[in-house]
């Protein structure tokens, strides 16, 4: 049920740290992290970015991980290639070693790049052959493996060009491909699971990714099996879409807290 998330903090609340935090609680697990980098942020962009010392990141991770432990590993915003080594390099000083889930945050949505040109190769190279599965979107995709990812047979062979660089699954999500419907692949090195759903029209979609990323993480470390992880975390991701507050001028947060609103909701 142990998730250590390392991860940039989101000022604005809606994606990063804390919408991992926030994730992860709703469905059940425990949250730790090691923040990796400050963002001044809203709705509407992102505005500084201050990264945190590669070395206190490995601090922060070691002294979660001999004390609290973790099943699961969840990266987001990991910045520099000085971070993403730090990252490695404790992942593999841990025994026992926990699963991996690399969310290969590269832009926020409003544009800002929020991983270097040379921190991306280190993703590629270092940390991506560690990873039980990365979840990239399809401009991540196509960054990662050098294909133009515009269609649903993209996906895939996105996915499975992740798999052949080493992770042992990919779930390449297609929310910016065209389309009323979203499909996201599965891929596997021995099967391809393709996963549809009406597209929730809203602006209000800040953060989906960390949020369907630290949703999966969370399931397996609750012992799911990885196709039904997927399956629960874009539920909860499409509920949270439909929950959301509304708040700010540009992409709003997700509604992560929907079912404490209805259970505890007072008359």
């Amino acid at each position: 049920m142990r998730v250590l998330v390392v991860a940039g903090s989101d000022s604005g609340g809606g994606a990063g740290i804390q919408a991992d935090i926030k994730t992860i609680t709703m469905l059940g697990g425990y949250a730790a992290t090691a923040v990796t980098a400050l963002t001044a942020q809203n709705t509407l962009g992102v505005f500084g970015v201050m990264p945190v010392p590669a070395a206190f990141v490995r601090q922060q991770m070691r002294v979660v991980l001999d004390d609290i432990g973790a099943e699961v590993i969840k990266t987001g915003m990991l910045h520099d290639e000085s971070i993403v080594e730090a990252v490695c390099l404790e992942f593999l000083a841990t025994v026992p070693r926990p699963k991996l889930v690399v969310d290969p945050v590269m832009i926020a949505k409003g544009g800002a790049s929020l991983l270097s040109r040379q921190a991306a190769a280190s993703v590629l190279e270092r940390l991506l052959p560690l990873a039980f599965l990365v979840t990239p979107n399809a401009p991540e995709a196509a960054a990662l493996t050098g294909l133009v990812v515009s269609t649903e047979a993209d996906l895939v062979l996105a996915g499975r060009a992740l798999v052949e660089k080493g992770a042992r699954a990919a779930l390449v999500k297609g929310g910016h491909l065209e389309g009323r419907e979203i499909v996201d692949a599965l891929v596997t090195p021995d099967r391809v699971r393709l996963y549809r759903a009406q597209r929730v029209e809203t602006r209000h979609n800040h953060g989906t990714g960390c949020t369907l990323a630290s949703a999966i993480a969370a399931l397996l470390a609750q012992g799911e099996s990885l196709e039904t992880a997927v399956e629960r975390a874009r539920a909860y991701v499409r509920r949270a879409l439909e929950a959301a507050p509304g708040l700010g001028r540009g992409h709003g947060p997700l509604g992560h807290a929907f079912a404490l609103a209805t259970d505890y909701k007072t008359s």
